[in-house]
């Protein structure tokens, strides 16, 4: 790659230009027999939302490294619409934490409801398959600052954590 395009794909960025949204009307395949969204369903389209916002900022190919954490506040039924919405939060030398937010839309009686949030990881890769660096992020409004913060202490509590998980396994 040539450097003056190495240069510019390592320019810091703000938050905005790694926004993605994405949305899906849930259909019986994607549900339980009880006509719930399936979590492994909502988890697929995570990841998907995620990547789209790490492509976005970092401009190379992503891979999922990891996920935080899930929960499943409220049940997404047959026919609901879907809506998920991520952005960077954070970069480091060749990683990027992702915040995703899933929301359930049930536009017949107008109500919209929080379905989930998780961070995510994703690493920057080459063709080869060789990490390489992203971009900064630029937080610019209250919110992005915040959710810049946490995602330092986040990345501790994850390395912390996967020294315990190696020390456990030597």
């Amino acid at each position: 790659m040539p450097a003056d395009d190495n240069t510019r794909l390592t320019q810091p960025r703000p938050v905005r230009d790694s926004i993605s949204e994405m949305a899906e009307i849930v259909l019986p395949n994607d549900a339980n027999p009880l006509n719930a969204l399936l979590g492994g369903r909502l988890m697929h389209w995570i990841d998907l939302a995620g990547a789209m916002a790490a492509h976005r900022h970092s401009r190379q190919w992503v891979v999922t490294a990891s996920i935080d954490h899930l929960d499943f506040l409220v049940p997404v039924r047959v026919g609901d619409l879907c809506i998920l919405r991520s952005s960077v939060n954070r970069a480091f030398r060749t990683s990027m934490e992702v915040g995703v937010k899933v929301w359930v839309e049930n536009y017949r009686a107008e109500e919209k409801r929080h379905v989930s949030s998780a961070y995510l990881t994703f690493v920057a890769i080459d063709e080869q398959g060789n990490r390489v660096a992203v971009p900064a992020v630029i937080p610019e409004t209250a919110d992005e600052k915040r959710r810049y913060e946490g995602a330092a202490r986040r990345r501790e509590i994850r390395s912390a954590e996967s020294a315990r998980r190696t020390q456990v396994r030597g």
